[in-house]
């Protein structure tokens, strides 16, 4: 790919997740600085779909393969990480390479030099405004030679990123390359005993495996409850929450509890404070007693406990309500008045609410969730149809192990955390 830029001057690919893509960014940030320092004015504006993947991947990635490079057939010393590479920012002689928000379409149009090379990584979210506003690089007559790297695992059908690799009318120019799942387990990057157990954990039609597996554009299934775009955004926040190093604000909020039992699924904690899920505690091989004790630690940071009463969970209720915590009894199969936000629609029962209210949230609400293989699964797994006397019925949980192989524990933890009988719309 980098041996192509030279020639094609804009360049984009996608991939399976673990491909090494940024790996090639920043090699290609190393290629173009020193083969122009010292000759050329040259810039490389870097950005990214996230400000985390340039100081948490990109720019690590610049500093890791610099240190391994043969500075003795590079002919100079070796960079200086107090006056050369910096956090965010390579500065030599006659150019620099620097991290941009991609929010801040000023500043990408700001790059002027003679020599300019643009790193667009995980693009599949860069808004069309960044990408635009690159343009005028291309365009300039100041400028003696402008490149670009686009690369990104796929995402949604949707975006510039997207349209690059649809050949989209206008954007022919640029040289597209999909690396499929063999071409990375042939040169090692991914394992196929991995892949296999993605298909398995995922279904091999989830927008989710299409995505990160196949490296293909897919979006989620149109009967599916929660778009895999909007767990990933939430997945973002969750990260960026945990970079900053805050404590969540105030005590728990509520432990949405999903009772196994002493079967072969889990037991699963999921502790919310405010919009977070902090983290999900997971048990096997649980009596009713062992599970109501762990509640009970957990209660202790405050909040209440909302718990799957159905079979063994009633008794997890029994006993803390036993002990004098605050609990509420979740039944999914119980009636609801509830309806959706439009008013148009009720629900045919208390989980097909509670699953439409996570759905609500995470469209309109900034709430963070970790990012979890399992938990993303679970989210995304459902279907809904609406029934003819206009209610909302939710897959049942039973019917979903089915199809997929296992019962969607992490999710119904994390949903029933975030149920709250007071905030709904009741028509």
């Amino acid at each position: 790919m980098m041996a192509l830029l030279p020639e094609k001057k804009r360049v984009s690919a996608r991939g399976p997740h673990g491909l090494g893509k940024t790996a090639m960014a920043a090699w290609t940030i190393l290629w173009f600085s020193l083969t122009r320092d010292g000759d050329d004015d040259w810039k490389i504006p870097t950005t990214a779909s996230a400000w985390r993947q340039l100081t948490k991947y990109l720019w690590p990635e610049v500093r890791k393969w610099a240190r391994r490079l043969r500075w003795d057939m590079v002919g100079r010393e070796q960079f200086s990480e107090r006056l050369e590479l910096l956090t965010l920012s390579l500065k030599l002689e006659t150019g620099e390479a620097f991290a941009l928000a991609s929010n801040d379409v000023s500043a990408i149009e700001g790059a002027h030099a003679t020599s300019l090379l643009y790193i667009f990584d995980e693009g599949k979210a860069i808004p069309p405004d960044i990408w635009d506003g690159a343009e005028g690089a291309f365009a300039s007559p100041e400028t003696g030679e402008a490149m670009a790297l686009a690369i990104s695992t796929p995402g949604e059908p949707v975006g510039r990123f997207y349209e690059i690799h649809a050949r989209k009318k206008g954007l022919e120019d640029w040289h597209v390359r999909h690396v499929s799942l063999q071409e990375a387990v042939d040169a090692g990057r991914i394992g196929q005993d991995w892949a296999e157990q993605r298909r398995l954990q995922w279904g091999e039609k989830s927008a989710v495996y299409q995505n990160r597996v196949m490296g293909e554009f897919a979006t989620s299934e149109e009967d599916g409850v929660i778009p895999l775009a909007w767990v990933e955004a939430a997945n973002q926040r969750w990260l960026e929450w945990r970079d900053s190093g805050e404590e969540p604000e105030g005590e728990l909020t509520s432990v949405g509890v999903d009772v196994a039992g002493t079967g072969a699924d889990k037991t699963v904690c999921a502790l919310r404070y405010g919009d977070i899920i902090t983290e999900l505690r997971r048990t096997s091989k649980e009596d009713t007693m062992q599970t109501a004790g762990r509640v009970l630690g957990i209660l202790t940071l405050g909040g209440k406990a909302i718990v799957d009463v159905i079979g063994i969970g009633a008794g997890v209720v029994d006993r803390l309500r036993e002990q004098g915590q605050k609990v509420d009894a979740f039944g999914a199969g119980e009636r609801t008045d509830k309806r959706d936000r439009s008013g148009e629609l009720g629900f045919a029962d208390k989980r097909s609410a509670a699953w439409w209210n996570m759905r609500d949230l995470l469209e309109t609400d900034p709430i963070a969730l970790p990012p979890d293989d399992t938990l993303t699964g679970d989210l995304i797994a459902p279907h809904w149809t609406v029934q003819s006397g206009g209610k909302i019925k939710v897959e049942k949980k039973k019917d979903i192990k089915k199809r997929i192989g296992r019962s969607t524990d992490d999710a119904d933890a994390v949903i029933q955390a975030f149920w709250d009988e007071g905030n709904w719309w009741i028509f």
